[in-house]
This record gives C-alpha cells, structure tokens and sequence, in this order.
C-alpha cells in the first residue's frame, strides 16, 4: 500500500505558509494527485491579485498547471475540478477563461458559489489528476 506524499511547489507552498494556511499545494497518493485551491497569488509578489474575474481565473489555472507539472501530471490528465466562485454572474467569464485551458475532453467539475473568502478575490479552483 502506497503512502500519502506531500509534493511542494514553489512559490506557492511558500505563500501559503505565509497565510499561516494548515495545507499542503499538493498530495499524491499512489497515481492520484489532489491539488489545493489557492487565491490568485501574484506571481512576482505572493499577495493576492486586486484584478478582474477573467484575470483571477487565469492565474489560478496557472498556478493548478504549475502544481500538477511539479507532481509530475498536467492539465490533460485532470480527472475532476470544483471550481468555487464569489457570483454566478462570474459563471461565463469564468467558463470562457477554463475553456481555453481544457479546449478538448475537458474533465467532470462543478461549479460552487461561495459567500466570500478570508480576502479579496473571487475564485478558487482545486482538482484531482492522474499521474
């Protein structure tokens, strides 16, 4: 029996430790890697990004892509997203910025509104891949 595996991913393992935030960017279990949702973190600073949905959507897919690259897997091997959003009004902006990131087969997913987040942003989205 294979045991669980804490993959990090820098920078984001080291954003989330700032946040004080008790997860992990990435677990594997045998071939399954469970992914963590995170708010859109700027790339070049850590802090969470003050920008438009369609702007917040591409830089939480970007951040999903660089932790499923890092634990070996990518966006074509995504089995499952939940996608967590502050309004449905976002819904078809949010699908317009996910639809280019799974042009083909995309995977099951749903999508959840959620009252607010301990910040300001609007969106998170976590997943469970295949290695």
């Amino acid at each position: 029996m294979s045991k669980r595996e804490i993959i990090r991913v820098e920078p984001l393992s080291t954003y989330l430790e700032r946040w004080k935030a008790p997860t992990s960017a990435v677990t594997r279990h045998g071939d399954t890697i469970y992914v963590s949702g995170f708010p859109p973190f700027d790339p070049a600073t850590g802090e969470v990004v003050d920008a438009s949905i369609e702007r917040q959507t591409e830089i939480v897919l970007e951040q999903m892509k660089l932790c499923l690259e890092t634990a070996g897997s990518s966006l074509d091997k995504v089995l499952k997203c939940n996608v967590y959003c502050t309004s449905v009004e976002k819904f078809g902006a949010v699908n317009a910025i996910y639809a280019r990131y799974f042009p083909k087969d995309p995977p099951a997913r749903i999508f959840i509104n959620v009252p607010a987040w301990p910040g300001h942003f609007d969106i998170e989205i976590d997943c469970i891949a295949a290695v």
